[in-house]
């Protein structure tokens, strides 16, 4: 997991190869503009969900865990929305099956820690990192851009 400034996301291009096109598409792009859905960045490979939504509790947030894309998640209106983190090899609970289709998986594990993410900021989700997001109070409008691995 990273949490880094906006204006640093130059400084993760390594990670993955497609992160330089995902981070170059979030520098050009008014995504507080967008529309709630998806929206191609580049077909599968790439592409963001808009979303607006009510946060919630924390015990109403579950860890997920997501096999082939990364996660980049940024927050465009709200004061903050907190996340749960937590070492994907550490959980123990699975909530069902796999579902492959949308490349998802929930358990009921408890996250290990606390964040928050304010607007200019984003985190970044491995495969290897379980995440419980949308924890607050409020609604806010937020972005996933869906990186594949």
């Amino acid at each position: 997991m990273i949490l880094d400034s906006l204006k640093n996301g130059a400084s993760y291009y390594a990670i993955a190869p497609r992160l330089q096109r995902a981070f170059e598409y979030i520098a050009r792009t008014d995504l507080a503009a967008l529309e709630p859905g998806r929206h191609a960045i580049d077909g599968d490979e790439i592409f963001v969900n808009i979303m607006e939504c009510d946060l919630k509790n924390p015990e109403d947030a579950p860890l997920e865990v997501h096999d082939k894309y990364i996660d980049i998640q940024i927050l465009l209106a709200g004061e903050a929305e907190t996340m749960g983190w937590g070492e994907r090899r550490a959980c123990r609970q699975p909530r069902g099956e796999f579902d492959a289709e949308r490349d998802i998986l929930f358990y009921e594990d408890r996250p290990q820690t606390f964040f928050e993410v304010v607007p200019g900021q984003f985190v970044i989700f491995l495969p290897e990192d379980a995440h419980a997001p949308m924890i607050g109070r409020g609604r806010i409008k937020k972005a996933i851009v869906k990186v594949l691995r």
